[in-house]
């Protein structure tokens, strides 16, 4: 399966980041006074290999899958629920919908393993690996080929994209509850600390969605690599969106995180190949309490937070206008010489 993961080299450029930040600072404003988005002006260049970056056609990919552990109750809705809400985004219903039409984002709903059969139609790629993973308490979650399956085809769809810029989103009961195992194995944590509400259990849901997930962690001592983790414990969805991820930092795309299931995946990707990190924009910091444990082992800083814990690409999608403003400000924004506008004295 190793083959499947390419080299992802560092982007550390001295000198360009000296000339952006030199762009930066001859801005027509005090200095570092726009705050976080500096930084972010900062970061896109540096993944475009650009002082002046532009973004083009982004894609705002949501990837479904069924979870088999769902079945153990660890969430409040019904599986039924992944393939209904697949239909909701391709009927242009759903918040992530509402919002890539605001943003004239390009919306596309993979199935990387859903457990319903869908009509074709424009807007949704069938990559279908089984109808959802087995009951991760019984056996691993994925065979070791259907792990390696569903990550070739995220680095081929994403292969397939216009663009420079991905934008991830997630759809599948239960896949909070992988998030929170690949978190706590690969992270060394406490599975209690790793475990939230996900679709808003109430506490004795909560109690009984930990024993089952400690339960499943002691069932696969041996899971203990980035992709032994992830065939043990994640979904379809997110061994595809490693595969994405994969892809679009060996192309050089910016990728902008959602929330705590999308950042699982990106944990598995730079556990695999750190350089990762550096192509990827985090979106927010979501209501789920292990997001920051998350946040915090990709030494990340969220643009946003507003409590938010939808999942789909949503927060992502609200996040996406301070990309498009930081880089117009760095391209289009006058410089003190260019406005004659005299500079701070020293």
């Amino acid at each position: 399966m190793t083959d499947l993961i390419p080299h992802i080299p560092s982007l550390h450029d001295e000198a360009l980041a000296q000339r952006l930040q030199a762009r930066i600072d001859s801005k027509t404003k005090p200095l570092g006074s726009l705050g976080q988005l500096e930084a972010l002006m900062q970061r896109l260049g540096l993944i475009l290999g650009s002082e002046t970056p532009l973004l083009k056609q982004p894609q705002l990919m949501v990837f479904a899958g069924d979870h088999g552990l769902a079945a153990r109750g660890v969430s409040a809705f019904p599986p039924d629920v992944t393939w209904q809400m697949v239909e909701n985004f391709l009927a242009g219903g759903a918040a992530v919908s509402v919002l890539a039409r605001q943003h004239g984002l390009a919306l596309t709903v993979v199935d990387a393993g859903v457990r319903h059969d869908f009509a074709p139609r424009p807007g949704l790629i069938q990559a279908k690996v089984a109808p959802g993973t087995a009951d991760a308490l019984e056996q691993p979650a994925m065979t070791a080929d259907q792990c390696a399956t569903a990550l070739g085809a995220g680095r081929e769809l994403l292969a397939t994209q216009p663009g420079n810029v991905l934008i991830l989103g997630e759809m599948g009961i239960g896949n909070t509850s992988a998030a929170a195992l690949l978190l706590a194995r690969l992270a060394g944590l406490p599975i209690a600390d790793c475990v939230g509400r996900g679709t808003g259990l109430d506490n004795a849901q909560l109690a009984r969605k930990t024993e089952i997930l400690g339960q499943v962690l002691a069932r696969h001592p041996q899971a203990l690599s980035p992709l032994e983790a992830l065939q043990a414990f994640g979904g379809f969805e997110i061994a595809m969106m490693v595969g994405a991820v994969l892809q679009a930092a060996l192309e050089r795309r910016v990728i902008l995180v959602d929330g705590f299931i999308t950042s699982s995946a990106i944990l598995v990707a730079a556990r695999l190949q750190p350089a990762v990190l550096e192509r990827c924009v985090f979106a927010h910091r979501s209501n789920e309490q292990a997001h920051r444990l998350m946040l915090d082992q990709l030494q990340a800083q969220p643009l946003l937070d507003l409590g938010l814990r939808l999942g789909e690409g949503s927060g992502a999608a609200l996040a996406w206008p301070l990309l498009e403003s930081a880089c117009r400000i760095l391209v289009e924004m006058a410089s003190f010489a260019s406005a004659g506008v005299s500079e701070r004295q020293s």
